[in-house]
Parts: structure tokens; sequence; C-alpha cells
């Protein structure tokens, strides 16, 4: 990448950060600055699906993360570490949307701040959080935590698990993991290095839990699901029909090759209560 366009992309995310820090907190402005960042920043954002509101749980692979939730809706109540609050810009638009922090130096204030989120779930808002509360390379998995999805079973709405994945060329990429000491600055420098990056949010099947689901297995569920999202970063390519011979026999077409092969169908079991999604 040219120095020129480098530069160019870091004066772009400088000026789009300097509009949200006096811009109005509404959902729809908050989306579009979202949007306007990670265009300037070179990420070409892909959604695949739908979600409905609810609880979205997703995996979480850098800050990246919270910008792209507030792209798909900028109303939505992300659940984040009390420390992104004091983030520049970021921190201001997460508690502009009425952010749910947690304060992990006090675990004690747990079940107050799931109780909040499930509040606002009762109110009819979007909240997202990252349960395995922490960012890893994207590659790996780590278990998920299952406190606020108590949350969900509180409130009786439904959970969607998204996938975030990063890529470069069909593969994928770790140019956004901000692990380890990686600083905000180094990770924005690198963002903004790093040419053809992909992001796709693929949005599964809802699951619905019943009344008194157990948190823990319901988390379980939503990690097989984020687990088993197929890559796709391209939508797959339609199987040519066969050409007619000198005599023709009557032939099925040929199945298309589905996108989420686990969207239509699945029914977990959960302490004998049910948790059924449903397309």
């Amino acid at each position: 990448m040219s120095f020129f366009r480098y530069a160019g992309r870091l004066v772009g995310a400088a000026g789009v950060l300097a509009f949200a820090a006096v811009a109005p907190a509404r959902p729809a402005v908050v989306q579009a600055v979202a949007r306007a960042l990670l265009k300037v920043l070179g990420l070409d954002l892909r959604v695949r699906g739908k979600h409905r509101p609810g609880l979205l749980v997703a995996n979480h692979v850098s800050w990246v993360d919270i910008v792209v939730l507030m792209a798909l809706n900028g109303g939505t109540r992300l659940v984040a570490k009390k420390e992104v609050g004091g983030w520049p810009v970021i921190g201001r638009l997460a508690r502009r949307q009425r952010a749910v922090f947690v304060d992990r130096a006090q675990p004690r204030g747990l079940p107050a701040t799931v109780a909040e989120a499930a509040e606002g779930l009762r109110e009819g808002a979007t909240v997202a959080v990252f349960p395995e509360a922490t960012t890893t390379c994207g590659a790996c998995r780590v278990p998920m935590r299952s406190a606020f999805f108590q949350a969900a079973i509180d409130a009786g709405t439904p959970v969607t698990p998204l996938t975030l994945t990063f890529a470069v060329a069909g593969k994928r990429s770790t140019a956004a993991a901000f692990v380890g000491d990686d600083t905000l600055i180094a990770s924005v420098r690198r963002l903004a290095r790093t040419k053809g990056l992909t992001l796709t949010v693929s949005a599964a099947a809802p699951l619905f839990p019943e009344p008194g689901a157990d948190r823990r297995a319901l988390a379980r569920a939503a990690a097989a699901t984020i687990a088993a999202t197929p890559i796709l970063t391209r939508l797959p390519r339609p199987t040519p029909s066969p050409r007619p011979t000198s005599s023709p026999r009557p032939t099925s077409s040929p199945r298309p090759t589905p996108l989420f092969p686990r969207d239509h169908e699945l029914t977990v079991v959960i302490d004998r209560r049910v948790v059924s999604a449903a397309p």
C-alpha cells in the first residue's frame, strides 16, 4: 500500500472521530458514523442473515467489533468492560447509547449489571454482548461466560449468535486482532495499512430460551452455533444445469449450496426444556 493511501486513511479516520465527538446521539447518526469509520479504514463490511430485537452474542476479536455492532444498529446497547467508557470517542458513543458497563474489579455487582441488561431487553432494546469476555485472534475460541444469557432468559427474549470474521483475499486475517499488549493506536495503524480487509458478520438463527432454562447450556448452544458457522467471504456460485442430451430425461434442479446449513432447523434440549431456533 502506498504511503499516501495509508496517510489518507488515518486522516479520514481522524476526521470521522472528530465529527463523532460533536455529533448528536441519534441512532441513525451513530450508525452512519460507525459505517464511515469502517469505510475510511478500508474495511469492507458484509452482513449475512438478519437479527431480531433481543440479545446479540458474538465472538470477540477487536475493538472494531464494537464499531461493527453500532454500524449494524445505531440503537444497540452494548455490554462492555468499564474501561471502554473512558476510550476517546468510542467510549462517548457507547455512553450515549446507554451502554451497560461491567466493572470486573467488583464481581459482586455483576447480578445488578445483568438485571440492567434484562430491563433493557424488556423495554424492547437490542442488547449486544461478547460473552468470551476477552479478545482472541479470531481463529481460536474460548468458552463463553453465561452471566448475560440469564438476562435473555429473565426477559423472555431471543438470543441471536453473530460470527465476526476478518479476511483478506478469502483467507482469515489477524490484522484486526486486538490482543496482548497491543495498543489502540498501533491497532488503528495496522488496520490502515492492511489492503483488502473484509469483515463478514454472519447472523445465525435465533435461539428462544424457555422460562427457567439453564443459562450455561444456552451459552454452550450459542457457542456451538458460532463455531459451526461456515467462513464464507464470497457467495457460493450456483451449480450449472446439465446440458440436454439427444434423449432428454427429466432431472431435478441442483440444490443450491446452503449459506447457513444450521439455520433452518435447530432444536436444543436444555434441562428438559427446549430452546428452539427458527429461520
